[in-house]
């Protein structure tokens, strides 16, 4: 995260003794760090050593099913055709990856009995419908629909819905940080004026009293596709404080606030977090161009050095015919895209727009899984005859 925060109780320095209310045995500090010690990082104090362990087992893999031979082709496939019984991370859909991301969505019917920790990726979890309480032993968040929910690599945490009449959760797994772009930040971090969300907009962990449970306490470890169970001897939620700049954090697509030019304004203009192999972006409801002569809708383009997946969230989509909720389109490398016949024409004298999706431009080709052929359009590559 791009500033400093601070939830519960540390001591005035850190490395230093800090005792529980018994004056005699210390609280135990862990250093949560990236890029070895030259990253952001955490200090955090736990009641437990947090390496305690009982034992540990391997359980099956993760099933990617790819699609080997899926063709080079515009597509569109309808991730609600896909739904699994499940809590937040055993109902997930695998659809897209590459070596640096796996994008998949989930319907959880259920919450999780266990604590889930990605040893190797990131997550971000796009909440389309629901709300409840993400928890984690930096804090709780309480979510709702439109929050893009950001898990650091390494965080244990837990999902936790309110209700299951209606749940969906799209996530994109990368093996390196969501990030705050740069030209959005001034040298000491700040987010500038001419961003298109503040500090304000973000969504902190909060405290909530430790627990300081002993038991058995299984741990889900995704590696990879590999899954690994650990039982703690205590609960993993024991943190009296922390302190730092790595942590969970959440951000609503309806706080993103969308730039407006004379002329189309490109992509990259709708950036939300960047990684070092993809950008992700937030589409919102906004005012048209202003040109007198302004064509409102993208030009066509080819993606030469990148793969565009679009999820679509909610309301009417300028360029694109036949997409709905919980749709995704996957436009690859090499290949022109643009409106599909009739939408420019329709769009030519409109003067806003009604729209929330979620973009990915990915700078290495994206493989599909069997759930992509399974729930595609097969005649969208054919959309633009006439």
């Amino acid at each position: 995260m791009a500033f400093y925060h601070k939830v519960g109780f540390i001591p005035l320095k850190k490395h230093i003794t800090f005792y529980k209310e018994d004056g005699k045995s210390l609280y135990r500090e862990e250093l949560v760090s990236t890029k070895g010690f030259s990253g952001i990082y955490s200090t955090k104090y736990h009641i437990n050593a947090p390496t305690k362990t009982l034992e540990l087992c391997e359980l099956e893999n993760v099933k990617m099913n790819k699609w080997i031979d899926m063709p080079l082709q515009h597509i569109h496939f309808k991730t609600d055709m896909k739904q699994s019984e499940g809590d937040f991370f055993g109902s997930r859909n695998i659809f897209l990856e590459n070596s640096h991301c796996i994008i998949s969505t989930a319907h959880p019917n259920k919450n999780s009995d266990y604590f889930y920790k990605n040893a190797y990726a990131h997550e971000y979890i796009f909440v389309h419908h629901g709300s409840g309480i993400f928890v984690s032993d930096y804090g709780k968040i309480n979510f709702e629909a439109g929050d893009q929910i950001i898990v650091p690599m390494g965080t244990i945490y837990q999902l936790n819905f309110s209700s299951f009449d209606k749940n969906k959760i799209f996530v994109v797994e990368s093996d390196t940080a969501f990030e705050i772009p740069k030209h959005y930040r001034n040298e000491y971090g700040q987010l500038t004026e001419d961003a298109p969300y503040c500090e304000r907009d973000f969504k902190l962990p909060e405290y909530f009293e430790p627990y300081d449970n002993d038991g058995r306490f299984n741990l889900l470890i995704k590696a990879g596709l590999r899954l690994f169970e650990y039982v703690m001897p205590h609960h993993p939620f024991d943190v009296v404080g922390w302190d730092g700049f790595l942590y969970p954090f959440a951000f609503n697509i309806k706080d993103f606030a969308p730039k407006v030019g004379k002329l189309h304004l490109p992509p990259p203009v709708h950036l939300l977090f960047d990684t070092k192999h993809f950008v992700l972006c937030n589409f919102c409801p906004r005012l048209f161009d202003f040109h007198p002569e302004a064509i409102p809708v993208p030009y066509f383009h080819t993606n030469v050095e990148s793969a565009e997946v679009l999820y679509y969230v909610e309301g009417d989509f300028m360029s694109r015919k036949g997409v709905g909720e919980g749709s995704v389109t996957l436009h690859p490398l090499g290949l022109p895209h643009g409106p599909q016949p009739g939408k420019i024409e329709e769009s030519l004298g409109a003067k806003e727009t009604f729209e929330y999706a979620v973009m990915i431009d990915t700078f290495e080709p994206l493989g599909g899984t069997i759930n992509v052929k399974e729930t595609m359009d097969e005649k969208y590559y054919l959309s633009w005859l006439d």
